[in-house]
C-alpha cells in the first residue's frame, strides 16, 4: 500500500506539473505576459494551499479514505478543460479545479503513508514525497515529447492517466478503511513532546524554512525554462529536458532526507539540506549553460531531502494531527509558489529573469533559523523500527 500511495503521488504531481510545463506554449498560444503567467500559476496554487489545512483538519477528525479517488477527478476534470480552453478566463478555472485536487489528494494520502509506514515515518515520507518528486520531474518530460509536439489538445490525452488514478486510489481508500475500521489504523502519541508556546515557535521556523525552499523551488519550476531560452537561447524542448533533469535530481534527494533523518535526526538533515544549497544558488545567475546544469542538479539534490523531514518533525510536534499538519505544510508550500510565482513574474516583467535568479539566490540562507528549533529525541519506535536494520532485516 505504501508503494500504491507513492506511485499515485507520482501520477497526480505529474498530473499537476504540466500545467506550469507548458508555460511557454499557454504565453505563445494566449499572448499573454509574464504577469498574466504568475495569474494562472496563483490561480492553480491558491486552490492548492488555501484548502489544504481545512481539508486535512477536516479528515483529522472523520476520515474519508475515498476522498482520494473523488480529489482525482477534479483534476482530471481541470485537464479536460486545460486542453480545450479559448479564453484566459477558461484557463483560469481549469488550472483552480487542478489544484482542487491536489488540495484533497494530499492530507489523506499522508496519512495512508504514515498509516502504512509500520513504524518508519521517515522512510515511508521519504517513500511517499518520492513519488510526488518523480511526477513532478516527469510532467515536463512528457509535455516536451508529447504535448509540445502535438498541441494543447493532445493534454486530453492525460485524462486516461487521471483515470487509472482513480481506480488504484479507490483501492487504496477500501484498504484504509478496512484499517481504521478494524482498529488497525496509526496510534499517536498521547502526550505532545513540547509545551505549547515553544511547539508554536517551532511550528513557526520550520514554516518560514518551507517559505524559504517552496519560494526558491517557485523560481525555477515557473521560469526555468524562460532563464534558458532567453540567457542562453536554447529550444523550449531543450530546455524541458533541463527543468527534466532538476526535477529528477530533487526526487533523488527527497528520497534521501527521510532515511537519513530516522538514523541521525531531523534536524540534522533540515541544517544540511536548506543551508547547504546557498553556495550554488549564489553561483547559479553567473554560470555558463554547462555549470547552470551542474549547479541546478547539486540543488535539487540538497534543498529537497528537507521537505520530508520537516514534515516528520512537525507531526512528531503535534501527534495525532497528521492531516492537519500535511494540509498546513503541503498547503503553505503551495501557496508560497503561487505567491512566489505570481511575485517574480511581475518582477520579470520589470527587472528581466536573471535579476529574478540573482535575488532569489539569497533565500537558502533563511536556513540559519533553524538553530531555533529545539532538539528532539526520536520516539523509540521511530529509532529502532526505522534503522536499516529493521528495513533490511539485519543485512545491508
Amino acid at each position: 500500500m505504501l508503494v500504491g500511495i507513492s506511485i499515485c503521488h507520482l501520477l497526480n504531481d505529474m498530473l499537476q506539473s504540466l500545467l506550469p510545463a507548458i508555460y511557454p506554449m499557454l504565453k505563445a498560444d494566449f499572448a499573454l505576459d509574464f504577469s498574466q503567467i504568475g495569474l494562472i500559476a496563483l490561480t492553480n496554487q491558491a486552490t492548492a494551499s488555501v484548502l489544504q489545512p481545512l481539508v486535512g483538519l477536516y479528515l483529522d477528525r472523520t476520515p474519508r479514505p475515498y476522498f482520494l479517488a473523488f480529489g482525482m477527478g477534479f483534476t482530471l476534470l481541470g485537464l479536460a478543460l486545460l486542453a480545450v480552453a479559448t479564453r484566459f478566463g477558461v484557463l483560469l478555472g481549469a488550472a483552480g479545479l487542478v489544484g482542487l485536487g491536489s488540495s484533497i489528494f494530499h492530507p489523506e494520502s499522508s496519512r495512508v503513508a504514515r498509516m502504512a509506514s509500520g513504524g518508519r515515518h521517515g522512510l515511508a515520507q521519504s517513500m511517499f514525497q518520492t513519488g510526488g518528486n518523480t511526477g513532478s520531474a516527469v510532467g515536463p518530460l512528457a509535455a516536451a515529447f508529447i504535448i509540445l509536439p502535438r498541441g494543447r489538445v493532445s493534454i486530453a490525452w492525460f485524462t486516461v492517466v487521471a483515470l487509472a488514478a482513480i481506480g488504484l486510489l479507490w483501492r487504496i481508500g477500501s484498504w484504509a478503511h478496512g484499517q481504521a475500521t478494524g482498529g488497525h489504523a496509526d496510534r499517536p502519541a498521547v502526550q505532545p513532546p513540547l509545551p505549547p508556546s515553544p511547539t508554536r515557535r517551532a511550528i513557526a521556523v520550520l514554516l518560514a524554512l518551507v517559505f524559504s525552499k517552496y519560494l526558491y523551488l517557485s523560481s525555477l519550476t515557473s521560469y526555468y525554462t524562460f532563464f534558458l531560452i532567453q540567457k542562453f537561447q536554447v529550444s523550449v524542448q531543450s530546455a524541458q529536458l533541463h527543468l527534466f533533469i532538476f526535477l529528477a535530481a530533487a526526487a533523488a534527494g527527497t528520497f534521501a532526507g527521510g532515511p537519513i533523518g530516522d538514523r541521525i535526526g531531523r534536524k540534522r538533515v533540515i541544517w544540511a539540506s536548506i543551508l547547504g544549497a546557498l553556495p550554488f544558488t549564489l553561483l547559479l545567475p553567473y554560470a555558463n549553460l554547462f555549470w547552470t546544469s551542474v549547479l541546478t542538479i547539486l540543488i535539487g539534490l540538497i534543498i529537497s531531502s528537507a521537505f520530508s523531514a520537516i514534515l516528520v518533525y512537525a507531526t512528531e510536534l503535534i501527534p495525532g494531527k497528521v492531516g492537519l499538519i500535511a494540509g498546513l505544510f503541503f498547503g503553505f508550500a503551495f501557496g508560497m509558489s503561487a505567491l512566489g510565482a505570481a511575485a517574480l513574474g511581475t518582477l520579470a516583467d520589470h527587472t528581466g529573469v536573471e535579476f529574478v535568479y540573482r535575488l532569489c539566490a539569497w533565500l537558502p540562507a533563511i536556513g540559519l533559523l533553524t538553530a531555533f528549533l529545539p532538539n528532539m529525541q526520536m520516539p523509540r519506535d521511530v529509532e529502532t523500527e526505522g534503522s536499516w536494520e529493521a528495513v533490511t532485516g539485519g543485512e545491508v
